[in-house]
C-alpha cells in the first residue's frame, strides 16, 4: 500500500466557505463533468456532474469518488440497417492525475489492487474527483475488467463494482488521511461503504452519525436486491458477520435489498423531488428501523448548461433578440440531424424534442401511440413541426431497445422527423438549446425528478410534460410550461397509454403549435417566464446548499 504523494489539503484550489466547511465525501458510480470524460449513462450522472460544478463554485469542502470505467457506458451507433448498435472502446484520459496511491480491496476473497487517479478541481471547475481503476497487470483479467463498463450486466461483476466504489472509496479517503464527517451515498451502488465504516467503528450508530443517502429511482431496477448469500460469498460485507448484516438487511435474510440497508445505515435520506419524497415514504416507510426521508429537488448547474448569448438577451428582456438566438441554436442542432440522418430540418418551423435514458416508463413513443393523428399534425403545412429523439436504452432493456428501433423503423421516410444516437452531454446541450419544446411522458410516480427539462427551460426550450417529478414544484401551466392532463388512475396502464397520448395530440393541436405560429408574442412571453422560475429554485447551487444544511449538518 502506497501513502498520498500529496497533502489532501492541496487538492483544494479554493479556500472553504466557511458555512461549507464540513469535510464531505459524496460516493457515485457515474459523473457527468465533460464530454471528453465518459464515466456517465444518464440522468443520475448529469446530476452528480452538476453537484461537483456546484459545490467548486460554492466553495465547499466536497469530494467526488466514483469509478474510471475504461469503457465508458457504451459507445451508441447504428447498425448497418440504422438499427442501434452498442460498442465498446478503450477510453484514455492524459488530463487525469496519478496520484500514486495504489491499494488492495477484497473480491470474492481474494486481493485485487486499485489505483486512484484525480481530477483536478481546474480542469472542469469541480470540486475534487477520485476515480478508481482496477485495470493494472498486477490483477487477473476479472479482476481488471471491474472496472471496464459501467452498469455491466454480469452480476459478480456489477456487485464487484459496488465493492469497489463503496469499499475502495472509504480505504481511498483512510490513505488519503481525510476526515471525513459526512459520508454521500448517490443511490445505493456504494452501499458496501456502511460496513467497511462499521468494522472502522464497531457500531452501527457510529456509523448511522455519518452517512447520508439519496435515493433517485421508484423503479425496481434501481433498487438493487441480490441474494445474500451471494454478496457474502463477493465480500460484499466486508468483515461484518452473517448475524449482523440479517439484521440490517431483515426481515428477508435471503436477499438483500441495497436501498433498504442505506436507509438504516444512515441518518438521513432524501428523495430527489417533493413528490419523489413523498412517493418514497409511501414505499418505504412501512420497513421499520429506517431513517427519515426528505426531499432535496435535484438541480442542474447553469453555468455549464445556459447558453451565454441567449442568456444575455434575456436579462435584457429582448424577446425577439431571444427569438433569434433560438434559431441560431435551432441551426447547430440541425447540422447533427442532416449529418446523422440525412434530413434538412427548418429553424422557423417549431421543433419538439424527447431526449432522455430510454426506458420503457418514460414513453418515448407516446406521441405515436395514434400514428394517423400524428402524421396529421407534423404534416400539417400551414403550421408543420418538427420531431427529434434521442436517447441511450440500456443495452439489456430489450424493450428499452425496441422502443427506439420501432422508432426508426416509423419516422424513416418522414422528413421532418429523427432520432439521434450518441446521446452524451454534447448532443444533450444542443438538443436543449435547440428545441422550441421539451416533451416529457413519463408514467405518473415514476419519474423521481427528470432535470432535463430544467435545463431545457434555462435555453428558451419550453416543457410539454405530464406533471411528475421536479415539475410539480416549476410548472404554472400556459404560464411557464404546458402540462399534459393525466388519465384516471382507476383506468389500466395501456388504456392510460391511450388517454394520454390523445389528451398530448390535442394541446398540441388546439393550443401549443397554433400559439407558436399565430401568437408569437405568448409564446415569447412564456419562454420569459419559465427562463425566470428555473433560474435560481433549479440550479444545483441551490440544491449543494441544501444539502448542507439539510443532510450534512445534522
Amino acid at each position: 500500500m502506497h501513502k498520498a504523494k500529496f497533502n489532501v489539503s492541496s487538492i483544494f484550489t479554493y479556500e472553504f466557505d466557511k458555512q461549507y466547511s464540513k469535510p464531505v465525501a459524496y460516493f457515485s458510480m457515474e459523473f457527468a463533468i465533460d464530454q471528453s470524460l465518459k464515466i456517465y449513462s444518464g440522468g443520475l450522472g448529469f446530476l452528480a456532474g452538476s453537484h461537483l460544478r456546484s459545490a467548486y463554485e460554492l466553495k465547499q469542502n466536497f469530494i467526488g469518488i466514483g469509478i474510471l470505467w475504461k469503457n465508458g457506458y457504451y459507445d451508441q451507433e447504428r447498425n448497418q440497417d440504422g438499427t442501434m448498435m452498442v460498442s465498446y472502446v478503450e477510453k484514455n484520459y492524459s488530463f487525469l492525475t496519478d496520484t500514486g496511491i495504489t491499494f488492495d480491496i477484497t473480491v470474492n476473497n481474494h486481493p485485487v489492487k486499485v489505483k486512484a487517479w484525480m481530477l483536478n478541481p481546474e480542469t472542469f471547475k469541480t470540486s475534487p474527483l477520485f476515480l478508481l481503476s482496477t485495470d493494472l497487470p498486477e490483477n487477473d483479467y476479472m479482476s481488471q475488467a471491474t472496472c471496464h463498463r459501467l452498469y455491466d450486466a454480469n452480476e459478480p461483476a456489477r456487485i464487484a463494482q459496488s465493492i469497489l466504489l463503496g469499499i475502495g472509496g472509504a480505504k481511498l479517503l483512510d490513505i488519503l488521511g481525510r476526515e471525513t464527517e459526512v459520508y454521500h451515498l448517490n443511490e445505493g451502488h456504494g452501499v458496501p461503504l456502511c460496513f467497511y465504516l462499521l468494522d472502522k467503528y464497531k457500531s452501527l450508530d457510529e456509523v448511522k452519525k455519518r452517512v447520508v443517502f439519496t435515493t433517485h429511482t421508484p423503479e425496481k431496477a434501481g433498487n438493487e436486491t441480490r441474494s445474500t448469500d451471494g454478496l457474502e460469498t463477493m465480500s460484499f460485507f466486508y468483515k461484518t458477520d452473517r448475524e449482523t448484516v440479517n439484521k440490517i438487511s431483515g426481515p428477508d435474510t435471503e436477499n438483500f435489498d441495497y436501498t433498504l440497508a442505506a436507509l438504516r445505515m444512515s441518518r438521513i435520506s432524501n428523495g430527489v423531488s417533493k413528490l419523489h419524497g413523498e412517493v418514497s415514504r409511501k414505499m418505504l416507510n412501512h420497513n421499520n428501523d429506517i431513517c427519515p426521508i426528505v426531499a432535496v429537488t435535484n438541480a442542474q448547474n447553469g453555468t455549464y448548461w445556459k447558453d451565454a448569448a441567449f442568456a444575455k438577451y434575456y436579462l435584457k428582456a429582448d424577446g425577439e433578440g431571444m427569438m433569434l438566438r433560438k434559431k441560431e441554436m435551432k441551426r447547430d442542432l440541425f447540422k447533427v440531424v442532416a449529418d446523422q440522418n440525412g434530413k434538412l430540418f427548418d429553424e422557423n418551423i417549431l421543433t419538439i424534442v424527447w431526449a432522455r435514458r430510454f426506458a420503457g416508463y418514460k414513453r418515448a413513443n407516446l406521441l405515436l401511440q395514434d400514428f394517423n393523428r400524428f402524421l396529421k399534425i407534423i404534416n400539417n403545412s400551414k403550421i408543420p413541426v418538427q420531431v427529434i429523439w434521442a436517447g441511450k436504452p440500456y443495452p439489456e432493456d430489450t424493450e428499452a431497445v425496441d422502443i427506439f428501433n420501432d422508432i426508426i423503423a416509423k419516422i424513416k421516410a418522414l422528413p421532418n422527423c429523427a432520432i439521434l444516437t450518441g446521446h452524451e452531454l454534447t448532443l444533450s446541450a444542443l438538443l436543449k438549446r435547440g428545441s422550441d419544446l421539451w416533451l416529457n411522458t413519463p408514467r405518473i410516480y415514476r419519474e423521481a425528478s427528470g432535470t432535463s427539462g430544467m435545463t431545457a427551460a434555462m435555453n428558451g426550450s419550453i416543457n410539454l410534460s405530464i406533471a411528475d417529478g421536479w415539475v410539480p414544484e416549476f410548472a404554472e401551466d400556459g404560464k411557464n410550461c404546458f402540462i399534459i392532463p393525466l388519465a384516471d388512475e382507476q383506468e389500466s396502464l395501456q388504456q392510460r397509454d391511450v388517454t394520454e397520448s390523445e389528451n398530448l395530440y390535442t394541446l398540441l393541436e388546439n393550443d401549443v403549435v397554433p400559439m407558436y405560429y399565430q401568437h408569437p408574442e405568448k409564446w415569447v412571453k412564456i419562454m420569459q417566464q419559465a427562463v425566470k422560475d428555473v433560474s435560481v429554485a433549479f440550479d444545483s447551487n441551490r440544491m449543494a446548499h441544501e444539502y448542507y444544511y439539510l443532510l450534512y449538518k445534522q
